[in-house]
This record gives structure tokens, sequence and C-alpha cells, in this order.
């Protein structure tokens, strides 16, 4: 559909179409934390939490957002960063999840349209060893018909049946003996700690208090009904005061809940998942390359994200610490065998540039596989109107999130209309994907992770040409990312600039830590810690890109 020249400027975006970046101050946050009194509290700055935050300010409510740590330092930075239906839900018999996420991952592709990009998954057709073999290959073209008529159309393109010689073209390094052709349907993904904190950012805008480094302790309550939360945050202790209080922590809702004692929880199942960072060109893949594992029923996927392709993922029950998690030699050994079955290509442990490892916060009782177990959600509200959030996936955040506040209202005895569905995330209102990436260069790369608001970055740069120099070694991010991360994005130490706002980790792990320093000496400058503080970040980012790397390797300690 062509949409009409309009008369007069859009409203919507004319709003969300910042002339001076939002500027978030963790010292006002904290005042506004002891001072006011807010309709909701949302404990948790995962997806879930965020949207809660960003949907509850959009509909008037005075709103508050803690995270512990850093904003998507949990899952939410450590997903497969897919924006999609989930084709194999179909295969489980889960159809209304499929055609409800579809529907979400079009409203993302257009509220957040500089963070969500479409995503080709190309499917090998082999004559042994595959997905699936030319047998079940009519079959599993009407498993993609249905995909697509669930709402996959939505993107404008069906999926395509390809030749061999095609297949080829996407993955050179497919090994081609048994290869009879494939199939390519398309879907959609995100940057997910990205997504996550510009969803915070937001909810921030529009009203919200945010705060990250901010631990809750305990919940509050008043004559038995909920009243507040109690957090600790920079060495301080501070009541904060809530008509309602939103639980959306995840994972960590089985070692912390905030109910009364004697309130049934949810059957919190973490299922633990892990990625692995590889050269590109190891694979050379156009688009995400869906590979047999042997021995499995569980697809890997290979996806390019710059020089760097995700390999993953795992899906396994996880009893262990949730702040420490992380993908082991086996699981390394597991994805890398896996690859090397399917593709032309010879991959060596010491190769890969990083790994992430993080828990899907699967709602189950104990008992059977994990991959069978369906990604719904479940909320809860207590009878002294505590509410908890918890399941589902990155792709229905948002409608997680309406539900959430919903059932919040209820307990406020209000009642107001969502206004998520279609609004604009900072830096998506005007945005044009197309033409700003393809003109490239640096005006490129700073539009697919700050939208509009990247010419915040320029001007930066404008105002001090060194703030041009690249960051880490091999990657694209510059010193004035560093800058902005500081002053308008709540990053307060190394790791939440190497790890989340950039993808440094990741991507290239070794020279994370070697710019590390760097990193530090600018955040110094701009938030006026001391030289012990500087230092100690460093070390202890270092320390901890050692242990995730030994971990990885096997090393013995």
């Amino acid at each position: 559909m062509v949409g009409l020249p309009a008369r007069k400027a859009d409203r919507a975006r004319e709003r969300m179409t910042l002339v001076e970046p939002l500027r978030l101050d963790r010292s006002e946050s904290k005042e506004k934390l002891r001072t006011e009194r807010y309709d909701m509290v949302i404990v948790g700055g995962g997806i879930t939490g965020a949207y809660a935050a960003m949907d509850a300010a959009l509909r008037g409510y005075k709103v508050a957002l803690l995270e512990k740590g850093d904003f998507a330092e949990g899952t939410s930075s450590k997903s497969s960063k897919m924006i999609h239906g989930g084709l194999r839900y179909i295969e489980q018999g889960n159809l209304p999840l499929v055609r409800h996420s579809l529907l979400e991952r079009q409203r993302l592709r257009r509220n957040a349209r500089h963070l969500v990009q479409r995503l080709p998954f190309l499917f090998p057709v082999l004559s042994v060893d595959g997905v699936f073999d030319r047998r079940l290959a009519a079959g599993f073209e009407s498993l993609l018909w249905t995909y697509d008529l669930a709402g996959g159309w939505r993107e404008g393109i069906l999926h395509q049946k390809l030749s061999k010689n095609e297949v080829l073209a996407h993955c050179p390094t497919f090994k081609a003996e048994n290869l009879d052709g494939g199939f390519m349907y398309y879907d959609a993904r995100a940057d997910d700690a990205r997504l996550t904190l510009t969803i915070a950012r937001t909810a921030a805008f529009h009203g919200a208090t945010i705060l990250n480094g901010a631990k809750v302790t305990d919940v509050r309550r008043e004559g038995g009904k909920v009243a507040g939360v109690v957090v600790e945050t920079d060495g301080a202790s501070i009541d904060v005061r809530g008509r309602a209080v939103v639980i959306a922590v995840g994972s960590w809702l089985r070692d912390w809940d905030g109910t009364k004692p004697g309130t049934d929880v949810p059957n919190i199942r973490p299922a633990k998942g892990v990625h692995v960072a590889v050269p590109w060109v190891k694979i050379q893949n156009d688009c995400t390359v869906t590979i047999p594992v042997p021995g499995r029923n569980r697809r890997a996927t290979i996806t390019r994200w710059g020089d760097t392709a995700y390999l993953g993922t795992t899906d396994e029950d996880y009893q262990g610490d949730l702040d420490d998690v992380h993908c082991t030699r086996d699981e390394l050994d597991f994805l890398l065998d896996g690859a090397q079955v399917a593709l032309n290509t010879e991959i060596k442990p010491e190769e890969v540039l990083g790994s992430i490892a993080g828990t899907r916060p699967l709602v189950a009782p104990p008992g059977g596989k994990t991959i069978e177990v369906k990604r719904n959600h479940e909320i809860r509200t207590d009878a002294d109107g505590l509410i908890t959030v918890v399941g589902g996936k990155l792709t229905t955040a948002r409608h997680m999130a309406e539900q959430t506040v919903d059932a919040a209202q209820k307990v406020l005895g209000e009642r107001r209309r969502v206004r998520t569905k279609d609004a604009y995330l900072l830096g998506s209102a005007g945005y044009d994907p197309e033409a700003v990436v393809a003109s490239g260069g640096m005006r490129a790369h700073f539009g697919e992770r700050y939208g509009t608001e990247a010419a915040f970055l320029g001007q930066l740069i404008a105002d001090d040409p060194s703030l041009s120099a690249p960051l880490v070694a091999g990657l694209p991010y510059l010193e004035a990312e560093v800058v902005y991360a500081a002053r308008h994005e709540m990053a307060r130490n190394v790791d939440d600039v190497l790890a989340r706002r950039t993808r440094s980790r990741i991507q290239a792990r070794d020279a994370s830590a070697e710019a590390a320093p760097r990193v530090a000496a600018l955040l110094q400058r701009e938030l006026g810690f001391s030289d012990i503080e500087r230092d100690a970040q460093v070390s202890g980012y270092r320390a901890a890109v050692a242990k995730e790397k030994a971990i990885l390797m096997g090393d013995k300690a």
C-alpha cells in the first residue's frame, strides 16, 4: 500500500524526532525514587520489564523501572537475536503463538525499524543426514506455507524454493555432495541488548524513572497490601513507594520472587542456551543458515553479524548460579562439530572470537526436554496486589507487557488504553533503513544502532574529532560511542560498554580486553570516578573475560 503525501506533519513522528539527545542522570533518578510515589514499580530491566515501563508511561502512569545489574544484562542480551514467529512452534502444534509472534514481529519492524531488520532463513535439503531429506521436502514446504499464511506474508515476501546452486551462492561452504537444494523463508533479527536499552530509554522519554545498578531486596507492604520496594544502589538503601509492584525478573524468579511466604509461585525452569562467535570468513553465509546436529533433534543456526557469525544454540536444563552462566568446552565442541559436519570448513576452538550463555525462563514443571516446552508466558496477581510476569519470548515482549500493565491496572482500580502497538522507539520515527545503510560508512554504522539519533554521535565527533578513533581493533565501534553511552545510555562501567552498549565482548573478546583501559579512561572523564575505580573496572573486566575464555577452552583452574 502506497501512502499519500501528508498535508501536515505526522504528530507521532514529530514527537519522537529529537533535536537534542535524551540525557539520563543517575543522581536525578535516585532522588526521584526517594521522594516520589509511583503508580507502578517494575522490578527487572530485561525486555519484558522495559516494555512494561514504556507501556505504563504511555498510559500516563507514574512508573519506576529498577534493574539490579545493567539493562538486558541477563537473558535479554544473550538470545539468538531473532525476532521471529518460531517455525518449530508450528511443529509443536502451537499455531496461536506463531500467529501472534508474527504480528508482533511486524510491529517491531515498524516501531523499531533501525534495530529490527529482515533476516532470511535458509534450510538445506540433503539426500542424507540433513535437517530433512528430499522425502520430507514436500511436507516441509507445507509447513512454510502455514507459516506464511499465519503472518509471514506481512514481511512482503513469501518463502522460496532454491536450487543447489542458489543454496551454495548463499553459503559457499555447504558440503555439496549430498545437497539437493533448499528453502528460504523470512523473519527478522535485532541486537537484543540495544533493543532492550532503547525501550527503557523510550520509557524514560515518556516520563518513567529508570535506574540500573539498583537491586531490589524486598517488597514493602502496608496493611497487607503491596506498598513499594526496598532498593540498594551505590551503597545506599532507598524505600521506593508504589501502589503496585511488578516482578519481571525472568529466570531469577527461581531464586527470588518477592511473594509473601506460603504463596504459590510458577514452576520456573531455566533452560541454558549458548552461542559462540566465529570469523565470518569461515562460514561465508549471507543469511541465517540452518544446519543439522548429528544425534540431536534440534537444529543449529549460523547468523552473520558483521565480520562474525553467531553459531548456536543449545537448550538444556540449568540448575547453577544464574549470575554466572558460561559456555563450556563440551558445548563449544558440540556446536563446532555440528558446523563441521554440514560445512566444508574447519573451525578450531582457539579461533572462536567470543561466547555468550544465558537462560530462558521456561514456565514448566520438571521432566521432559526443554526444547519441547511451549514458550508461553504466565502473569499472576497475588492477593496482596503483587504482579508477576514470567516466560514468553523476545518477539512477544510488547504483548506480555500490555497484559502485565492490564493486570496492574486492576490492582489500581483503573483502566487506560494501551498505546504501544504503534508507538515508535527513540531513533525510529522517520528513519529510512534502506537509504541510510546503502550510503555506507560511519553514517550507516551509526544508523543501524541509533537510528535518527545518529546525528548526535556525528555532532560529538564534529566537536572532538579524536572521538572518531576506533574503539576495539577489528570492529566498527568508535570512541564517541563510549561518551554517548555515558551521557545518554546510563553506562556505568567498562562491561556495560563492551558487552551491551557495543557487542565487542562476543565479537572480539580478546581485543575488547585490550581496549578496556581506553574505555575506562573515557568513562572516567564523563562520570568523574576515581583512578582506583578506573583501574578496578579494567582489572575486573579483564578477569571476567579471562574466566569466560578459560571455561570455554576447558582449561583447568
